[in-house]
């Protein structure tokens, strides 16, 4: 259990080094709370996004007042009308080791952007596939399918060794999404000989360095199915700042002297994502680049707050098991980052949405770090809506945050004591927009 007085510690760290890629580096202050953590590192953030605009003025969407490369931090950019042609030169987000080797990346504006792409450009170079669909996989990914990408069948599966190895007329794609469940992961990663053409492995929910990823790579290297990583990097890779909306999909090849003409249709599906991403205007914003990604520091802090989030995520799933027992949605997610809790009524979006901000604003009264917001990987706890596509059905989500255990652990305490009292009101509408969290 990390006390306080090493949470802080650690946090100056996390200060130090978004303050160090500062040209003119602020006054830090050793934090001595939470909040004071939260409101420095936020700050920070934001004179290094400022001072990238003004050390960049010129910089437009036509790439017209600099002869060289961009930077931003690490990263070099390159790129003619409005980001159609960016070419990216810097550090991987992940931590391959010497599970797999990327042939090419693409930066996009967001997740979103990158999947959407992806599956656009595969459905321009097969008329018709199936697409098969693990349990929890992410709302707005079956909507984009649903409604934008109908020449992919949606197959739900439950990652039966069965369902992967039978065959099919047409090609098959697998959406591995980390947004699974804990048994629907290690069932698919069980499944021996699966007939598959491509696996599209959404990594937004765990960290760069996660051994479940090299699992996967290592599970698709073996029966030799090229893998596509698509990622939101808003969540996990900025150190809780949420620096800027980027994606990317990382195109990871089977081995060369095995599988020849799938490197060749890998190399097709990229070559028509980055038309996709032109026509669509998905392009990656240079200035959404952390410039602290890939240092040494930067690597060991967030691997130390992601594994703190874990920790914190198997206390909360343990305790709500036993005090919540009548309450419960989906504890054990293969990422660990959130839990989902299920009013005793049916309630539409716009109810849970406001559910969600009362829990938030009760708790926020009695001073615990508990906000009202759609994402995760903060340093604060987070709830709000979500719709859990296993059992179609509208939850919060609480996403655990970054802190002391025994701080997390009191708001633990709270939402057991809340949602009892709560959960069978009927909640009026909250009348705000139904953007999905992501």
């Amino acid at each position: 259990m990390e006390t306080i007085e090493a949470y802080l510690r650690r946090k100056y760290e996390e200060l130090a080094l978004l303050n160090g890629f500062l040209g003119t580096p602020l006054a830090l202050r050793h934090p001595t709370s939470v909040t004071e953590v939260i409101e420095q590192k936020f700050h920070i953030a934001a004179a290094l996004k400022a001072e990238h605009a003004l050390h960049d003025w010129a910089l437009t969407e036509t790439a017209w007042a600099h002869p060289g490369r961009l930077r931003a931090g690490p990263f070099e950019f390159s790129y003619d009308y409005q980001r159609a042609d960016l070419e990216v030169r810097g550090p991987s987000f992940y931590q391959f080791g010497n599970s797999a080797a990327a042939n090419q990346t693409i930066y996009t504006s967001s997740g979103m952007a990158a999947i959407s792409a992806l599956l656009l450009a595969f459905a321009r170079l097969a008329s018709e596939a199936d697409i098969l669909v693990l349990p929890g996989s992410y709302g707005e990914t079956l909507e984009l399918i649903e409604n934008h990408v109908r020449q992919l069948r949606i197959v739900p599966v439950e990652g039966t060794p069965g369902e992967l190895t039978s065959r099919a007329g047409r090609p098959r794609i697998l959406l591995f999404d980390s947004c699974m469940t804990a048994a629907a992961f290690e069932a698919t990663l069980r499944c021996a000989r699966p007939h598959l053409d491509l696996v599209v492995f959404d990594t937004t929910c765990f960290s760069t360095g996660s051994g479940r990823i090299r699992r996967v790579l290592s599970w698709a290297r073996r029966w030799e199915i090229p893998v596509v990583l698509v990622r939101s990097h808003t969540k996990l890779d900025s150190l809780g700042v949420e620096y800027g909306r980027l994606g990317s999909a990382v195109f990871v090849a089977c081995e060369k002297h095995n599988a020849a003409a799938k490197q060749q249709r890998l190399a097709e599906l990229a070559k028509e994502m980055r038309n996709a991403v032109r026509l669509f205007g998905g392009a990656a914003m240079p200035a959404h680049f952390p410039p602290y990604v890939g240092t040494n520091a930067y690597r060991v802090l967030t691997d130390k707050r992601v594994a703190a989030i874990l920790r914190n995520g198997r206390r909360t799933a343990r305790y709500f098991t036993s005090a919540l027992a009548g309450s419960l949605a989906e504890l054990h997610f293969a990422h660990g980052l959130y839990i989902t809790l299920a009013p005793k009524r049916m309630l539409d979006d716009k109810q849970t949405k406001q559910m969600a901000a009362d829990l938030c604003g009760d708790l926020r009264k009695a001073g615990l770090p508990l906000r009202h917001a759609g994402s995760f990987g903060f340093d604060f706890g987070a709830a709000e809506w979500f719709l859990d596509t296993a059992r179609n059905r509208h939850v919060v989500r609480i996403a655990v945050p970054d802190l002391p255990t025994p701080l997390w652990d009191e708001v633990a305490r709270a939402v057991v004591q809340w949602w009892p009292a709560h959960e069978g009101e009927r909640f009026r509408s909250a009348g705000l927009p139904l953007n999905a969290p992501v």
